[in-house]
């Protein structure tokens, strides 16, 4: 009988993918997947480190898994992947504060997560060295990709910037390209196997430069996978304001296949902050960015990262950043409250001077201000006729399905031919296909509308009170 396992995913995109990658890897190995940890041989981890109470999540994990195993006398194979085991290394293995841990695999030696698992079972073992500045390569098809629609495509690891805050250049490593042509692999891969939309990443995606291709710059990649047939919608995460030029600006705009959306972190709206932070843009460059995206794109959406509660951000400081948000009108933001990373330059220069209290303060008027905006603008799309990518079955409304728009709005819609009160998944045909939806009722974390031409008084269902939100700020 198979071994069976189970991977746990915190964090970012790049983690999701990771755990695609590394599903991929087990199976190739003889693993059967689970969801089940009663079911589980082994249990991978894939860790964040990039906020602590996601840091966090990993102990409260591993101690539930313990009192599993006293209750049940199951005890799989425990593996902990992703940055915090980058960070912590060895450090991890055997008990950690009653916690057993058999593996740890680093972010740059995934590839060897079947070796280290059974290296792992016999005596606790850890790999974390730091891989070849080159080496970006993964085996071609190997990812055992979880969402039906969409495909996650890794342009390029690591990060030089070194943000204060930032503890991705210690857990990822120096940046690296991947080669151009494996990227386009990739992406062709993807669409063979049924996924419409691709998303590139990189801790900053548009910082790429092929290694392969000298004259290709991050435009010239979105316009080669514009190229790849089957591509149906582009995106890409997390670019940098101080790598976002015409040319890119200019790609965006003239590439149909390239979503009308970008995300742009800003991290705080005062200059002073920014400075402290290393982030290399004032908020003066970054309005005149904005203001330079607008006038290029008129209907692009915008979202950004924020921190408050940055080592000496002052109550001004902190104004700015709403006042900043309000000139912006973001259609999202992911906002955070600032917490201490380990080897940052932050940790070792910064005293963590903002209250616990004064962030929570400021995370909440920051966040209350922003569902406002959002609000609004989503208020202006109600009565339009918008193309939806259908991604899922809804999880609030039996019989309607979700997908997002070009700016990536999320919305819930009641498709054709489901009357009366229709089974739960019943509109899963949708799934993968682009249709156009009227919206009948906006809220700030979402729309909800019905497919255009649909006569709601044959289907039986009326518009909800507010719209089924499926994503928070």
């Amino acid at each position: 009988m198979a071994k069976k396992y189970l991977i746990e995913t915190f964090g970012c995109q790049m983690n999701v993918h990771d755990s695609e990658r590394m599903a991929g890897l087990l199976e190739q190995a003889g693993y059967e997947p689970t969801d089940d940890e009663r079911d589980a041989d082994l249990v991978v981890i894939n860790t964040c480190s990039v906020r602590e109470r996601a840091e966090d999540q990993l102990y409260t994990r591993l101690g539930e898994l313990r009192v599993l195993g006293e209750e049940t006398g199951h005890r799989p194979i425990v593996a902990v992947a992703g940055c915090v085991a980058q960070q912590e290394g060895a450090a991890l293995l055997g008990r950690t504060n009653g916690h057993v841990i058999d593996a740890v695999v680093g972010t740059q030696r995934l590839k060897m997560l079947p070796v280290v698992v059974e290296k792992g079972a016999r005596a606790p073992f850890a790999e974390v060295d730091v891989a070849p500045w080159d080496d970006v390569s993964f085996p071609l098809g190997v990812a055992r990709r979880g969402d039906p629609v969409k495909a996650y495509v890794t342009v390029s690891e690591g990060c030089n910037d070194y943000c204060a805050f930032c503890v991705v250049p210690y857990t990822r490593g120096r940046e690296r390209m991947r080669p151009k042509a494996d990227v386009l692999a990739d992406v062709r891969e993807a669409v063979d196997s049924g996924r419409r939309e691709i998303q590139l990443l990189g801790q900053i995606v548009n910082d790429y430069r092929a290694p392969d291709d000298p004259a290709c710059d991050f435009a010239g990649l979105l316009a080669a996978v514009h190229e790849v047939a089957g591509v149906e919608r582009i995106r890409f995460a997390s670019p940098h304001p101080r790598h976002t030029g015409a040319r890119l600006i200019e790609a965006i705009r003239d590439l149909p296949k390239v979503c009308k959306h970008m995300h742009l972190p800003v991290q705080s709206g005062s200059t002073r902050v920014l400075q402290a932070m290393r982030r290399r843009h004032t908020r003066e460059q970054y309005l005149e960015l904005v203001a330079q995206i607008r006038d290029a794109i008129p209907n692009v959406a915008l979202s950004t990262d924020m921190i408050v509660g940055f080592p000496g951000e002052r109550v001004q400081d902190f104004e700015q950043t709403l006042t900043l948000i309000e000139a912006v009108q973001y259609h999202s933001i992911f906002s955070f409250k600032y917490s201490v990373r380990p080897n940052t330059l932050a940790s070792k220069r910064m005293p963590d001077e903002v209250s616990e209290a004064e962030k929570t303060s400021r995370i909440v008027a920051l966040q209350s201000r922003q569902r406002e905006i959002q609000t609004r603008l989503h208020q202006r799309a109600v009565g339009s006729t918008v193309p939806v990518l259908v991604d899922s079955v809804s999880r609030r409304r039996d019989g309607e399905m979700s997908g997002r728009t070009t700016g990536n709005t999320v919305v819930n819609f009641v498709p054709p031919g489901d009357t009366g009160s229709p089974a739960p998944g019943s509109g899963s045909r949708w799934i993968g296909q682009t249709v156009p939806v009227t919206i009948r009722r906006a809220g700030p974390n979402s729309l909800w509308g019905e497919m255009a031409g649909v006569d709601r008084a044959k289907t039986g269902r009326s518009a909800p009170e507010a719209p089924g939100d499926t994503h928070a700020d």
